[in-house]
Order: C-alpha cells, then sequence, then structure tokens
C-alpha cells in the first residue's frame, strides 16, 4: 500500500487507493542497527532514494531528504536496517511493472526495519521489533519511517540480518511456488531455470529440507564449475547449462533422478519450452519471471500427450488474496524462519552498500551475470 509523500523542498502529498506509499524519514544516528532501547529524538526528516519520474534508475534515483508525518494511534516509527534492490524495484523505477506509484516515490520493495516507536493504539507490535513490509510498495530504500501497523509483520531478531533483509520477496515466492502448484513428497524431483537467483537458491534450499531433488538449470559462464560447487553445496541434486536441456545426457540423469513434476520458469524463451520437454505427464510449470524478455512457447504435444499445466505465480498477489486474515502468511514466515535458525536457509550472496554509495549498487544490480545481491544498508 502506498501513503502520501511529502518532500522537504515542496509538498507532493497525494492520496489515492495506489498510491498509498511512503509516511517517509530521516537518518537517526543516535540509534544503533541493533539497539532495542532508543528514545525517539527530534526527528523530523529521512534519508531517501526517490524518483520523481519513470526512467534509466542511474538517471532519476535521487538521495534527498523527506519529511516524516506524525505518529499516528495506529502507525509505528522504524529504522530501516537493510533493503536489498531487487529486478522488481528496477523495473518499477522503469515504469515497466505490473503496478506502479503515484510519483515522486521512494525505491524498494523489500527490507527489514526496527521500529523505535509505537502509536497509542497499536496492539501487535512494539519497540525492538524487527519488521518487513506485507505488500509491495511500502519504498524501503530510506533511513526512517512512520509506517501504518498493519502495513507491516514482525520477524524474530535473532536470525542474521541479510537473511531477514531478503525475506519477503525471494524465499516466499519458492516457498509458495513448492507448495501450491504441486503435492511434491520426499523423493520426488523439481527442475529450474536461473537457479543461481535469490529464487533459485531458496527453491534448492527449501526443497533440500523437504527431501525433494532439485535440477538446476544455469546459463554457461567461465566460472560455471565454482557455481555449480557452490549450489551443490546448499543442497541442489543436479546443476546444469542450458545447452544441456537439449543434449541426449538429459537421458543419462534421469536414469538416477526421477522425471519432475514440477518446472519452475524465471527466464522464458527456449529455455522455459525446454523445461516443459522434461516434465513427467500431468506436472506443472509455473512461470515467476522472465528474464529472457521472451515469450513462453508451449509445444502442442506438451499439451496434448503428456497433459502438462502451464501456471503463473506473482507472490505480490498472492500476498494480496490473503491480506484478509493474515494467518497463511504468518505460518510461512515462521516456518521459513525456522529453517534459517536451523541453519537450512541462507540468504543469497550478497553485497552490502552504504545508502550514500546507492548509485554504484544500482548499476551493480543492473549487470548481467550479476553474483551477489545489492543490499543497501542504512
Amino acid at each position: 500500500m502506498w501513503l502520501p509523500l511529502c518532500l522537504r523542498s515542496q509538498t507532493a502529498c497525494r492520496g489515492g487507493s495506489a498510491a498509498a506509499l511512503l509516511k517517509c524519514s530521516r537518518h537517526w544516528e543516535n540509534v544503533s542497527l541493533f539497539s532495542h532501547s532508543a528514545g525517539p529524538a527530534a526527528l523530523t526528516t529521512s534519508k531517501a532514494l526517490l524518483f520523481r519520474k519513470h526512467g534509466d534508475p542511474s538517471k532519476v534515483v535521487q538521495l534527498e531528504d523527506v519529511d516524516l508525518p506524525p505518529i499516528g494511534a495506529k502507525d509505528v516509527l522504524v529504522k530501516m536496517l537493510a533493503a536489498p534492490i531487487n529486478p522488481s524495484d528496477i523495473n518499477m523505477i522503469q515504469g515497466t511493472y505490473a503496478i506502479l506509484p503515484d510519483l515522486p516515490a521512494v525505491g524498494g520493495n523489500e527490507g527489514v526495519a526496527q521500529i523505535v516507536e509505537v502509536g497509542g493504539q497499536v496492539t501487535a507490535l512494539k519497540t525492538g521489533d524487527w519488521v518487513i513490509p506485507k505488500d509491495a510498495g511500502l519504498g524501503t530504500w530510506r533511513t526512517v519511517a512512520v509506517l501504518a501497523e498493519d502495513d507491516v509483520i514482525s520477524l524474530p531478531n535473532d536470525i542474521p540480518l541479510l537473511s531477514a533483509a531478503t525475506l519477503g520477496v525471494n524465499p516466499c515466492t519458492a516457498f509458495r511456488m513448492l507448495s501450491d502448484f504441486e503435492d511434491l513428497k520426499p523423493g520426488d524431483s523439481v527442475i529450474q531455470n536461473a537457479a543461481n537467483s535469490g529464487v533459485g537458491q531458496a527453491v534448492i534450499q527449501i526443497a533440500a529440507a523437504r527431501g525433494i531433488s532439485t535440477i538446476n538449470v544455469v546459463r554457461d559462464r567461465p566460472e560455471f564449475t565454482q557455481l555449480s560447487d557452490r549450489l551443490k553445496a546448499m543442497g541442489g541434486t543436479h546443476v546444469i547449462k542450458e545447452e544441456a536441456l537439449r543434449r541426449p545426457e538429459m537421458k543419462e540423469l534421469f536414469k538416477t533422478c526421477p522425471k519432475p513434476k514440477l518446472a519452475l520458469n524465471g527466464v522464458g524463451g527456449k529455455s522455459a519450452t525446454e523445461l516443459l520437454r522434461h516434465l513427467r505427464y500431468g506436472g506443472a510449470m509455473v512461470t515467476y519471471g522472465g528474464m529472457a524478455k521472451q515469450p513462453v512457447t508451449v509445444p502442442v504435444s506438451a499439451l496434448i500427450f503428456k497433459d502438462v499445466k502451464v501456471r503463473g505465480f506473482w507472490v505480490t498477489q498472492w500476498k494480496r488474496d490473503h491480506s484478509s486474515d493474515g494467518k497463511a502468511f504468518r505460518a510461512m514466515l515462521d516456518e521459513l524462519c525456522h529453517l534459517i535458525q536451523q541453519g537450512k536457509l541462507t540468504a543469497p550472496a550478497c553485497t552490502e552498500v552504504g545508502l550514500q554509495d546507492y548509485s554504484k549498487a544500482l548499476d551493480t544490480a543492473m549487470q548481467p551475470f550479476t553474483s551477489a545481491k545489492q543490499v543497501l544498508i542504512m
């Protein structure tokens, strides 16, 4: 939900249903990153990464001061701790994402914050709690914010900071796709492309924790061997190159691994078509991304003779569909956090970048074959 945005130099507060973003914030230097007790000094502004128009992130995103509104009875004052730069964040700035905020807007849809003050009628949260957004569009690339209690959900603060900061999008996407489309049991297998992505790494680890094998497809690259070793170390069963999907060696692989019930597509184009070819009868391919920017082509034979199902998934829509009671989201976060506490689910490789170095972080996040997620540290 987007909230009105008030800039220090001008007032640009807009209401509107899809524009509920941004009760904004200021850098609070007296609050330790992990402090659980800090009196809210006279906070009036925040440092925030704003975009006033859609376009190239390197050209339209600026670090500015943003006014903080008063804390309402059902609001919380939070200090942002860390917020990643995800592909959806880039697309939103470019103006190509499915949902777009009213402008000017604060970038960032994911991250973790710590509560430093609560309104008089807040009941579910307390000072010191770690929280993440319940939905996209909260504007996480800023130092401090005033947010509605209902717009955030708490996490245990004994998990690693980077795990908390990157929990709300990719692990949730992986969890739901492994849970909602096929009845997967220990010994079953899943095939996925974009296996090195944040979603892909979460799929590997959650599947491994459930006893499910994964066939992980990645693009060829000079450091393929190192990447393969890393994905296998986190629980990946097989790691293969895109080209191998079209080669006879796949028959050898399936002598030791059952045909997959589920295919997860984050690429599109030919890669998605090849995933479909390897599904077992009646299996499902779920598309959650399209990095190749090419359409998914479904062979007629796969539909007729294998009765495959072709589905799509968007975690933002799932969250909105389950927002009325919140129990399903709460249960999913609890299970994911339990895996983190057990050491069975770790954050993807991350590079921590100070907020003032945002320009470099944005440029890096947009490069192909990026091996580490850029995370802004406030």
